[in-house]
């Protein structure tokens, strides 16, 4: 057995190794007994079937996606394709406006002095001490029907007199940006206080505009913590439920709603885990075109 010097004590291969499985190996179990198993089990039960009752009958088969694609006992029907797609595109809407609002809230935590950032960033993650359901509540008592904002919306003669703001396609939205904004602000801030001055400066020498700065000399360099917060607001807001549960009244049904039905009342585990399995499989793909996108870049 070969031996070598290993920051300056004699080993080998096969003890270093062996060191790795003690130093690493609880990790490595904790993720296959939590993750790998509960999500190969997901897959099994997707396509299994319900039995009455709700009783998991394991007759392996497509029904589940067929289903899920519009197919049933009374021929085809959009509505769960309609509701993937209008959660794709609240997902796609709340990362984009957070986005937006990221860009400036960071640039203003960056021109800060540097003792008032980390507060300033405190602020920002406060959201995360609070459980989503208790901010969802919040939402819902500022857009009651007796406070400011829908008064406001009453004069301007969006809403009926003494009426709320909720539950309304609105409120879903506002719900959601508000959940994932911290999500975009955390991951962009570090890309953007990091910023090389001295390419702005070039650009703005060789009279670029604002939108020529920002495209050629600061875009490249926040490309990273912009992907990342990228990810970090679509994905979440793929899976949401508790916003649109509360806030859209559960009239605006999304992916993360009809996964809690088929966990809930309705029983039908099997569809519900193709569900999930199928919001998997389109926030992986998200991922991979984000990756591949950045490669290319």
């Amino acid at each position: 057995m070969t031996e070598h010097i290993v920051r300056g004590a004699l080993t080998t291969v096969a003890a270093q190794r062996a060191r790795g499985w003690l130093s690493g190996g609880a990790a490595v179990a904790w993720l296959l007994l939590f993750l790998v198993l509960p999500g190969l089990l997901i897959v099994a039960l997707a396509f299994a079937s319900r039995g009455p009752d709700g009783v998991v009958v394991w007759d392996l088969g497509w029904h589940n996606l067929r289903r899920l694609a519009g197919w049933g006992v009374f021929g085809w029907s959009p509505s769960y394709l309609l509701v993937g797609g209008r959660t794709v595109l609240l997902a796609a809407l709340s990362t984009a406006i957070a986005l937006a609002l990221a860009f400036p809230l960071c640039f203003a935590i960056a021109a800060q002095a540097p003792r008032w950032r980390l507060a300033l960033l405190a602020l920002v993650a406060i959201p995360f001490c609070t459980n989503v359901v208790v901010r969802t509540l919040g939402w819902m008592l500022l857009f009651s029907g007796k406070l400011l904002p829908a008064k406001v919306a009453a004069a301007l003669g969006v809403i009926a007199a003494d009426s709320a703001l909720y539950p309304s396609a609105f409120a879903v939205q506002v719900g959601l940006v508000s959940t994932v904004l911290p999500m975009a602000v955390l991951p962009l801030y570090p890309s953007i206080v990091n910023l090389d001055r001295s390419l702005i400066d070039a650009a703005r020498d060789c009279y670029g505009g604002r939108w020529a700065v920002f495209r050629h000399a600061i875009l490249p360099q926040v490309a990273p913590g912009l992907g990342a917060a990228a990810i970090l607001t679509f994905i979440p807001a793929l899976g949401m439920f508790v916003v649109s549960d509360l806030l859209g009244g559960a009239k605006h049904m999304l992916v993360g709603n009809l996964i809690q039905l088929q966990f809930g009342p309705s029983r039908d585990w099997p569809f519900g885990a193709m569900i999930s399995v199928i919001l998997v499989l389109v926030s992986l793909g998200g991922l991979w075109l984000l990756r591949r996108r950045a490669v290319a870049g």
